[in-house]
């Protein structure tokens, strides 16, 4: 390869490097390098980032909702600590300090999104999008310390009794299900799918439930005049929230460490790259999540010597077979002729 050739695909390639909230098709350039596989120029190693594919990668902007929910949110802690340090309540000082950390956390999650839409730069290749990782692994800590404090001081409350008003806690934890709950509802849209916005709703939901408990508590201190049924309900809440936010965690801490997205089986991808025309086998496959949306892909192709398929064809039909079947956007091949050498931790196909 010329070094003018090899300047022409790092251009390439560079071009790549563009703000991926627009909406529009194109069909990126290819990063080709020359290995000794008979290739010519720049046709041994070939960036499919698609093919004209419209960009359904792109996170949705939750930008409205997160202002939404951090303004109801920071509105409600306060009057709810205020008010749980008037009632003695220790449901409701826990309820307020799940929105004080829901507020921080919907915070850092919309950080993230935002830099996860900064265009790459010639530092940051990729661009911001691991923040998003980062952001969710953050709530999930954020929210098991605040459990783990509620935990704490419901224990001592179980041996040193607080007075309790229970009909005053259970009018503001009233409220309090009301501002969580709408702020829970929107995020649940992309919970689903993007593990930063399923941090974000698993926040709020979990101070709804919160609440909730707080509701019935109060109404049996009123109604009843035991003061322990406070710290046991938030025993019995902070254990269900620990529940659920342990999965969020494992998930983050997978995504964090390049750990494959959940929903794609390796095997699976192999299988669909190997029925390919033109394909005669595969190794060095990689796949690791470049954002908690987006999923990237490397893996080397060895070509059919008698293959009538050209190395372009190959790369565009296993860049939509990606696309389509896995959603990996983001995939990067190079194309081989055997016998082409693999190494010993992962065998060739």
């Amino acid at each position: 390869m010329t070094s003018e050739s090899h300047h022409a695909c790092a251009h390439d390639h560079a071009d790549h490097a563009h703000d991926h909230s627009h909406g529009h098709d194109h069909a990126h350039g290819r990063h080709d390098h020359s290995h000794d596989h008979g290739c010519d120029s720049c046709d041994g190693h070939d960036h499919g980032f698609g093919f004209g594919h419209a960009h359904v990668h792109a996170p949705a902007s939750f930008g409205r909702a997160f202002a939404i929910g951090i303004l109801l949110n920071t509105v409600y802690v306060i009057a709810e600590a205020l008010w749980g340090v008037w009632a003695h309540s220790l449901s409701l000082l826990a309820d307020a300090g799940h929105n004080l950390s829901d507020i921080l956390g919907l915070g850092a999650a919309w950080l993230a999104e935002s830099l996860a839409r900064r265009a790459p730069t010639t530092r940051f290749t990729y661009g911001l999008r691991r923040s998003t990782i980062l952001a969710a692994f953050v709530n999930a800590t954020v929210l098991l310390l605040v459990t783990g404090g509620i935990i704490w001081e419901a224990i001592v409350r179980l041996f040193v009794h607080t007075p309790v008003e229970g009909l005053a806690v259970s009018w503001v934890a009233l409220v309090g299900i009301a501002v969580n709950a709408v702020t829970a509802l929107l995020f649940m849209k992309g919970a689903s799918n993007d593990l930063n916005i399923r941090g974000a709703f698993l926040h709020m939901a979990s101070d709804a439930m919160m609440s909730f408990a707080v509701v019935i508590a109060g109404l049996l201190i009123a109604w009843t005049g035991f003061q322990i049924i406070d710290p046991i309900v938030s025993l019995i809440v902070s254990a269900s929230i620990i529940m659920a936010t342990w999965s969020l965690l494992k998930g983050a801490v997978s995504l964090s460490l390049d750990g494959v997205p959940s929903g794609i089986v390796p095997a699976d991808v192999q299988t669909a790259l190997l029925e390919v025309p033109g394909v005669c086998g595969l190794h060095h496959l990689h796949i690791w999540p470049m954002s908690t949306t987006e999923t990237a892909l490397t893996v080397h192709l060895l070509r059919e010597e008698t293959a009538a398929q050209t190395p372009e064809q190959i790369i565009t039909q296993a860049s939509v077979i990606l696309r389509e079947k896995f959603g990996i956007s983001h995939p990067t091949f190079q194309i081989e002729s055997p016998p082409a050498s693999c190494d010993l931790q992962q065998a060739c196909c």
